[in-house]
């Protein structure tokens, strides 16, 4: 165990579709702030789908105390709606953003009026000036849609040289490819804080689904041993937590600014992590 015991977390959330899963997420989150999150994040659906729920849940972080950052993509929108969400959000006293270009729901034209997501970091900083912390996001195994590493890296650092404050990554397994990501950034003079982005693992199956998905890497030996365990939760949860705590680990001990958990709307993953690690 590395001494840096205040490291900074933050965690991210889902806005959820249901009374029941309004009433289970403010638990988590309750469980969850003894960990003293510098802010939590709360997620945005395809086009923008979940704003009402999004800016719900931001509302009753914000009300409980604690900072929260807004997810915000701009697939879709166009500069009045982006505008005038901003004020919104300005209003409910959010002074994050996690600004992301977004995905496309199916079906779906590439319409709107921002084709990047370094477009709207620009606007959201011509807009309004300093009132946003902006963090953008980072791919450390480069994004699924990318054509080249490099050009992924450029892509990244336009995000930050139109304005961004931060990053936060992907999630990802392997330590070096976060490293290697972050001095390949710094060689482009970008030296923002890259926060990485935590998975915790407590499902095979939902695990591959999302990395098939989302391009993130399962190293072949983590794949195998979740596969060889197949329905035994138990043994899963209690490696996926050596796994992953390892993973923070030498990511502190490397020197990061901070930890990010995909909480899932989950508490028990990131506080038995978190335990592990002294925080």
């Amino acid at each position: 165990m590395s001494s840096s015991a205040a490291l900074p977390v933050s965690f991210e959330f889902f806005p959820p579709k249901t009374p029941e899963g309004v009433d289970k997420l403010r638990a988590a989150r309750q469980r969850l702030y003894a960990l003293k999150p510098e802010f939590c994040s709360v997620t945005y659906g395809a086009g923008g789908s979940t704003q009402e729920g999004t800016f719900n849940t931001v509302r009753d972080i914000l009300a409980e105390g604690v900072a929260a950052a807004s997810h915000f993509s701009c697939i879709g929108a166009t500069q009045a709606s982006v505008r005038e969400q901003l004020a919104q959000l300005k209003a409910m006293g959010v002074q994050r953003l996690v600004a992301l270009r977004g995905d496309l729901p199916s079906g779906y034209g590439a319409g709107g009026e921002f084709h990047y997501a370094s477009d709207l970091v620009a606007f959201i900083r011509a807009e309004t000036g300093d009132d946003f912390h902006i963090e953008v996001a980072a791919y450390p195994e480069m994004h699924p849609q990318a054509k080249s590493p490099d050009a992924d890296l450029l892509a990244y650092a336009a995000k930050v040289k139109a304005g961004a404050n931060a990053a936060i990554t992907q999630y990802f397994y392997n330590s070096d490819a976060y490293f290697r990501f972050v001095d390949d950034a710094y060689k482009l003079g970008v030296d923002v804080p890259v926060v990485p982005g935590i998975m915790p693992i407590t499902s095979s199956t939902q695990l591959m689904r999302f990395s098939d998905a989302s391009g993130a890497e399962i190293p072949r030996w983590i794949r195998t041993r979740l596969m060889a365990y197949g329905d035994d939760t138990t043994s899963i949860k209690a490696f996926g937590l050596d796994v992953v705590t390892d993973l923070c680990d030498q990511l502190r001990n490397g020197g990061v600014p901070g930890l990010h958990f995909y909480t899932m709307n989950q508490s028990a993953a990131t506080l038995d992590i978190c335990e592990r690690l002294g925080l």
